[in-house]
């Protein structure tokens, strides 16, 4: 199956290599301007505006202040509790035999001969489920994604990321409660879940089973979107740009081969399955998040007298932003695009990986979940952003620059090429470790993402052992598009796709909320007293 899988993707990217290319070109700019017309024409139609705002993120600030005041902010009164879910304090209750009567409730789906076996279905334990779900939004958009946002709309930028880190995290709550809770368990005990199965199942159980069947669907299609784009041509993208400054290439085809080099190497490890990516991603996530902190840590303490600065121009900028941003905001949009893109709090990806889970209380993943974007925005871009504003305290580069790209010392750099400069200006060889903490992130996002995406190709086209090979495939090849690509085209194509998935997403987690309380209860119940 490797061999077939690695001979199949040499066969299509082959006849590419044999094309005499254009000497003025090369084949990342051949690429890139395949590719841009189709960023451009995804990102016109996901992004339209009401007043200026783009709908989207109106659905999700809506939605995340709506739940979080609906489950009585959840995200900070449970949390302790979601901690102790992680580390094993609660897991003695899904062993203990459960009282079916006191438990079954048929509209939220469970049936009085099977709930004392759900405990046995799933996958992996909690804490793989987050180190699994974290590694597909840990990655390139807290190192890039934060450069661009403050590249873009200043210091204020980091404020808005913060509160919609702080929103989103009642959202992840609802969605990957919903997860686990709508669950298919196939008959070897594989999971299939996420939003595709809590739109088709619960929508039915509300009497609307065309429309979940239909928006079952159209999430499919979108995070199978999102999973060549934010998931993965993203990263490339990132991964790329930090080995060419690494290694000093300036050749216009320097991209599409380290692409090349990327897609072989996660297409061997992609194959696994969810149980290699859990096994694979608790150990490298907790260790290269822990680094990248470390390092972060190392060098606000470094220049702690600058630090009470550096939270000042966050918080005035984010009301007062600077002129060449325009207004108070833009400033707030980018922001919190920044962030939905990092946490993916709204879009329902990070369920897929939540209803593998070894659990018979779907709300215990749920709390699990919502720890997501405060270890991913509220903490680790926020880092990333004192890093750089305290780096350009004197005055390196100019924010609001139109594309994202800044000037230092006489040099374009964009997205992760800004942070390693910032890094570059406190730590020795920090171009190297930040190289490699950018790979790492990209790959392990790549991983989990392609578990996402195949999800969602099996919904549609069935569970084959040829489905698998075809979306794989695909997927690899979109790892070398995004290596050879603009990084303004590849951003703007993986912000449409990630936000595309919010669409069909929300309705879903506004008419299944009811059934996340109901649930909630059941788990708060179980652990009562609990010592």
């Amino acid at each position: 199956m490797k061999k077939s899988i690695l001979l199949t993707f040499l066969t299509l990217i082959l006849p590419i290599l044999a094309f005499a290319q254009d000497p003025e070109k090369g084949f990342d700019q051949m690429i890139d301007e395949a590719f841009q017309p189709i960023s451009n024409f995804f990102s016109s139609i996901i992004f339209f505006s009401i007043g200026g705002t783009p709908f989207v993120l109106i659905l999700l600030v809506f939605a995340a202040a709506f739940f979080t005041i609906m489950f009585g902010f959840i995200n900070i009164r449970r949390f302790g509790t979601a901690i102790n879910v992680v580390r094993g304090k609660y897991d003695h209750v899904d062993v203990h035999t459960v009282d079916a009567k006191a438990n079954v409730n048929m509209v939220d789906g469970d049936l009085v001969d099977t709930i004392a076996d759900e405990s046995r279905e799933g996958e992996v334990t909690h804490f793989q489920a987050l180190a699994t779900a974290v590694s597909g939004t840990v990655g390139n958009g807290n190192i890039a994604g934060v450069a661009l946002a403050i590249a873009l709309g200043g210091p204020g930028a980091t404020f808005w990321m913060i509160i919609c880190g702080l929103l989103g995290m009642s959202t992840k709550f609802v969605e990957c409660t919903l997860g686990v809770q709508y669950r298919d368990i196939g008959p070897d005990g594989t999971v299939y879940g996420g939003p595709m199965y809590y739109l088709s199942k619960g929508l039915k159980e509300r009497g609307f089973e065309s429309v979940g069947k239909v928006l079952a669907v159209l999430f499919a299609i979108f995070c199978i979107g999102g999973s060549f784009g934010g998931g993965n041509a993203a990263q490339s993208n990132q991964a790329t740009i930090v080995l060419k400054d690494l290694l000093g290439l300036q050749s216009t085809s320097a991209g599409f081969f380290i692409g090349v080099i990327l897609a072989i190497v996660v297409g061997i490890i992609i194959i696994g399955g969810i149980k290699r990516i859990a096994a694979v991603t608790e150990k490298v996530v907790p260790l290269m998040a822990v680094m990248y902190m470390v390092a972060c840590l190392y060098i606000i303490l470094s220049n702690f007298s600058y630090v009470d600065d550096a939270f000042a121009q966050i918080f005035s900028e984010a009301f007062t932003p600077r002129a060449s941003v325009g207004a108070m905001i833009g400033v707030l949009l980018i922001g919190f695009k920044r962030a939905a893109f990092s946490n993916e709090a709204g879009a329902g990806s990070a369920s897929i990986a939540h209803s593998a889970v070894k659990t018979k209380f779907s709300a215990s993943e749920g709390l699990v979940a919502l720890l997501e974007p405060f270890i991913d925005t509220v903490v680790i871009c926020t880092m990333t952003a004192l890093v750089i504003i305290i780096f350009n305290s004197g005055g390196a580069f100019e924010y609001g620059g139109a594309d994202g790209a800044v000037m230092i010392d006489g040099v374009a750099y964009e997205g992760a090429g800004i942070t390693s400069q910032a890094f570059a200006a406190y730590i020795p060889y920090s171009d190297i470790f930040l190289t490699i903490a950018v790979v790492l992130f990209a790959v392990s996002t790549m991983i989990s993402w392609s578990y996402y995406g195949l999800q969602s190709w099996k919904f549609l086209f069935g569970r084959g052992k040829t489905a698998d090979l075809v979306y794989k495939v695909i997927f690899c090849l979109f790892i070398v598009i995004g290596a050879a690509a603009n990084m303004r085209s590849i951003w703007d194509f993986s912000d449409a796709m990630i936000f595309a998935m919010v669409f069909p997403n929300m309705v879903g987690l506004f008419l299944l909320y009811p059934v996340v309380k109901k649930q909630l209860a059941r788990y708060l119940e179980a652990i009562k007293g609990t010592a």
